[in-house]
C-alpha cells in the first residue's frame, strides 16, 4: 500500500523540484502524478518480495505540454525505492533516451532532493566491437604488405579512405575522448560503415574476450547492477523478455517498468516475434560456408570437440540447401500469380493457413535447420570452454576470430529454424492466427522470395511475457486512445481489464488554432481527382512566407503534386526523400530563421515525433486521412480474423487506426502553451462520411471551420 510516508515524500520532492526551477504546477501533471502514485503505490509483496497483488499498470494518455517525464519519474523512483524494486524507463528512440538521461533525470536529482542513481542501457550495435576493429586494421595493414600473397577472401574489405574512419576511432579511444558509443561519435556514420565494426550476442565471446577490459560495452552493462534506474529501449526489453527476462535488464518480477512513447510498443513486438529469410541467398549463404569450412577447421581444429561436430556440417550445409531448391519453385509460381496485379506486393496466404503442399517441405526444412542449429551450437560452446582452457593447443587468438563467424551461422541458422516452424504447424483453432506471405525481391537484377511469418498481435505475447510477470508497469504517450476510448490499445498491447486507464488534460488551448476542411476539398478515395486537385489548390493555400508543413500518405502522390507546383513554389519545398529528415528540419529551420518561407513536403513519418515549434510551423496541410495501405500483410491478415469473429474490421481497425494517425498529424502544429496556427484537411471524406463524424469528434477541441 502506499504509506504517508512514501506519499509525503514525492508531494514534497514535486514541491521543490517546482520551487527550485520557478514553475507552476500543472494540473495534468499532478493528476498523473496521482494516478502513476496509486497504481504503483498499491502494488502488494509477498513475503518473497514478489507481487502478489493485480491492479498493477496504469495506461496514461498525457498530450504534448503536460510534463509527463517529471510526473511519472518521481513517483515512480520513489515508489520503486521503498519496494527494494529496479526502475526500467523504456522508449521507441534514441533521442528521447538521451533526454531522459543527460537533461530530465539529472535536473530530478538535483532539484526534487530524491536520492537516486541511474544508468543508460544500450544494446551491443551501439557499441564498437574492439576486437572487430583491431582485426579490421590488421587485416588492412596485411593488405598493403607487398611481400605476402593475397587471395581473393583475403583482400582488404574497406577502401583506403574508409580506414581512415577507423583509424581515427582508434586513435580516439586510446586517448579516452571517444567512449565507444555510436550515438556520442561526433560525425553521422553510414549504417555499413558501423555494421562492420559492432557486434551481437551470437558474435561476442564475451568475458572470454582478449579486449574485455576495454569493451566499451560491458563496461557499460557492469554499471547496470548497481544503479537504481535503467534507461533503455523497446528493442532491449523485448530481447530480454525473448531470453526469459533478467538475461540482460533485471527480472521482470524485481521490476516497475515505465513505457513513454508506449504506442510504439505493440509494432516493437510484433517486429520482434516476427521471422523471415530470402531462400535464394539463404541457399547462396550455405553453399558459401559449406565451401569456408575448411579454411575455417585449419584454424581451430583441435579445440574441444569441434572437429567431432564440423565433420557433420557438410552433410548439414547440403540438406538444408537442397530442400530449400527444391522447394523455390513451388513458391515461385505462387509469387508470379501477383505479377499482373498492381495493386499486390505480396502473395499472403488466407487466413494465414499455409496450403497442404507446403505443410511436409515445411516439416523438413525445419528438421533440417533445426539439426544444422543444433551443431553450430555445441560447436560455439567447445569453442568457448576451448577459449577458457589454458591447455587448449589452438591459439586463443583464433579462437577468438573464428567464433564471430560460427556464431553468425549458428544465428542464421537457428532465425531459419524458427521461421520453418511457423509454417510446419498450423495455428490451433483457439489462438490468434499468424499472418504469412511471400513477397519477391529483386537481388541484382535476379528474383529472390521472402518467406515471412507474423503474429497479427502482440497482445498475448506481451501479456505472458511482460504484464504477467512485471511487478508494475506505467505505459504513457501523447496518443494511446482511438475515437476516444482505450480499446484499440488494448486489444494490440494486450494490457489487462484491470489496468488503471487515464487520460490527463494538456495544457494547450487547442482553440488558439483551426483546424479547416475548405470548400475546394474532395474525396479521396479517388487517386488521381484528389491529386489534381491537390495540384490546383496547394499553391493557393501556402503562403510563401511561413513555416508549412504538408503530409501525404503516398510518396507517389507527393512527387506528382511536386513536380506539378510552380517554380517559386518549388523552390521552397524540401521533399522527404532527397535528405536524411534530421537534414530536412535543419534546412526548414535555417530558412525560416532567415526570415524566408520552407515548405516540408512528407510521408508519414513526418507526422510524429516532429518538433517545430512556433514559427517553424504555423500551418498543417493534411492530404487524405491516413488510412492504412491495403496490401500490408498483417493488417490484412488481422481483418480477416476479426471478420470470422463477427466484427467489421473496417470500423473495428481501420477507422480508429485512421483517427489515431490524424491525432498525430494534427500534433505536429501546437508545440507550446503559445503556439497558434492553421490544419487544413483536404480529404472531404471527414464530413461527408458516417465514420468522418466520429473522427473530427476524436480530435483535440481545435476551433473548427467546416465547409460543407
Amino acid at each position: 500500500m502506499l504509506t504517508d510516508a512514501v506519499k509525503k515524500q514525492i508531494q514534497g520532492a514535486y514541491s521543490k523540484f517546482l520551487e527550485s526551477k520557478n514553475l507552476k504546477s500543472r494540473y495534468g501533471q499532478k493528476l498523473m502524478i496521482a494516478e502513476i502514485a496509486k497504481t504503483l503505490g498499491n502494488i502488494e509483496l509477498d513475503e518473497e518480495n514478489v507481487r502478489e497483488s493485480s491492479g498493477h499498470i496504469c495506461v496514461v494518455e498525457a498530450g504534448t505540454g503536460t510534463g509527463k517525464t517529471i510526473a511519472y519519474l518521481l513517483p515512480s523512483i520513489a515508489i520503486a525505492k521503498a519496494l527494494g524494486k529496479k526502475l526500467v524507463v523504456s522508449t521507441a528512440t534514441v533521442a528521447l533516451q538521451e533526454q531522459i538521461v543527460y537533461k530530465d533525470l539529472p535536473e530530478l536529482h538535483r532539484h526534487s532532493g530524491l536520492s537516486f542513481s541511474f544508468s543508460l542501457a544500450k544494446g551491443r550495435g551501439r557499441y564498437l566491437c574492439l576486437s572487430k576493429l583491431d582485426n579490421l586494421l590488421a587485416e588492412y595493414e596485411s593488405g598493403l604488405n607487398p611481400t605476402r600473397a593475397l587471395y581473393e577472401d583475403e583482400m582488404p574489405s574497406v577502401t583506403a579512405q574508409g580506414i581512415k574512419l577507423y583509424q581515427t576511432m582508434m586513435e580516439a579511444l586510446a586517448s579516452n575522448k571517444w567512449n565507444g558509443e555510436r550515438d556520442t561519435w561526433p560525425q553521422a556514420l553510414e549504417q555499413d560503415e558501423w555494421q562492420i565494426i559492432t557486434t551481437d550476442h551470437r558474435q561476442c565471446t564475451g568475458r572470454r574476450c582478449s579486449n574485455v577490459s576495454a569493451c566499451s560495452f560491458f563496461k557499460a552493462r557492469d554499471s547496470l547492477h548497481s544503479v537504481d534506474c535503467i534507461v533503455t529501449n523497446h528493442d532491449l526489453v523485448l530481447a530480454d523478455l525473448a531470453l526469459g527476462g533478467g538475461a540482460i535488464l533485471p527480472d521482470p518480477k524485481d521490476t516497475l517498468y515505465i513505457f513513454d512513447e508506449g504506442h510504439h510498443l505493440p509494432q516493437k513486438a510484433l517486429n520482434h516475434f516476427a521471422h523471415h529469410s530470402r531462400m535464394t541467398s539463404t541457399s547462396k549463404w550455405l553453399d558459401q560456408s559449406n565451401k569456408g569450412l575448411g579454411a575455417i577447421l585449419g584454424q581451430i581444429s583441435g579445440a574441444g570437440n569441434v572437429d567431432r561436430y564440423a565433420e557433420q556440417l557438410p552433410a548439414a550445409f547440403i540438406d538444408c540447401k537442397q530442400r530449400l531448391d527444391q522447394l523455390y519453385p513451388l513458391l515461385g509460381e505462387l509469387v508470379e500469380s501477383i505479377s499482373l496485379d498492381d495493386r499486390q506486393s505480396n502473395y499472403r496466404f488466407k487466413d494465414g493457413v499455409v496450403p497442404q503442399e507446403l505443410l511436409l517441405p515445411s516439416v523438413e526444412l525445419q528438421r533440417s535447420f533445426d539439426r544444422l542449429s543444433d551443431l553450430l551450437s555445441k560447436m560455439c560452446d567447445e569453442l568457448t570452454e576451448a577459449m577458457e582452457d589454458p591447455h587448449c593447443p589452438v591459439p586463443k587468438i583464433d579462437l577468438e576470430n573464428n567464433f564471430p563467424v560460427v556464431g553468425t551461422w549458428q544465428s542464421r541458422a537457428e532465425a531459419n529454424r524458427e521461421l520453418w516452424a511457423s509454417y510446419a504447424v498450423p495455428d490451433s483453432a483457439t489462438s490468434v492466427p499468424k499472418a504469412r506471405w511471400l513477397t519477391p525481391v529483386d537481388s541484382s537484377g535476379n528474383m529472390d522470395i521472402e518467406v515471412c511469418s507474423s503474429p497479427i498481435l502482440a497482445s498475448k505475447t506481451l501479456e505472458y511475457s511482460l504484464w504477467d510477470k512485471c511487478c508494475g508497469a506505467v505505459i504513457t504517450s501523447a496518443t494511446l486512445t482511438a475515437l476516444g476510448n482505450f480499446q484499440r490499445f488494448q486489444m494490440r498491447a494486450g494490457t489487462p481489464n484491470d489496468a488503471n486507464y487515464q487520460v490527463v488534460p494538456s495544457p494547450f488551448n487547442f482553440t488558439q488554432a483551426t483546424i479547416e476542411v475548405p470548400t475546394f476539398a474532395v474525396d479521396a478515395s479517388n487517386a488521381d481527382v484528389h491529386t489534381i486537385s491537390l495540384i490546383d489548390h496547394l499553391p493557393t493555400l501556402l503562403d510563401k512566407k511561413e513555416g508549412s508543413l504538408v503530409l501525404f500518405s503516398s510518396r507517389r502522390q507527393m512527387l506528382d503534386v511536386y513536380d506539378e507546383m510552380p517554380d517559386s513554389l518549388r523552390d521552397l519545398i524540401l521533399i522527404q526523400g532527397d535528405n536524411s529528415k534530421q537534414e530536412m528540419l535543419s534546412q526548414h529551420k535555417q530558412k525560416i530563421d532567415e526570415g524566408e518561407g520552407s515548405i516540408l513536403f512528407g510521408l508519414a513519418s513526418f507526422a510524429e515525433g516532429v518538433d517545430l515549434p512556433g514559427k517553424y510551423c504555423t500551418h498543417v496541410i493534411i492530404a487524405k486521412l491516413p488510412f492504412a495501405v491495403p496490401d500490408d500483410p498483417i493488417e490484412a491478415a488481422l481483418s480477416e480474423w476479426v471478420t470470422a469473429r463477427g466484427g467489421n474490421p473496417f470500423m473495428d481497425i481501420t477507422v480508429p487506426d485512421a483517427s489515431l494517425k490524424l491525432v498525430q498529424a494534427c500534433g505536429r502544429l501546437l508545440r507550446t502553451e503559445t503556439d497558434t496556427g492553421k490544419i487544413s484537411l483536404l480529404d472531404r471524406r471527414i464530413i461527408t462520411k458516417r465514420y468522418g463524424k466520429a473522427i473530427l469528434n476524436s480530435l483535440p477541441p481545435f476551433t473548427q471551420v467546416v465547409h460543407k
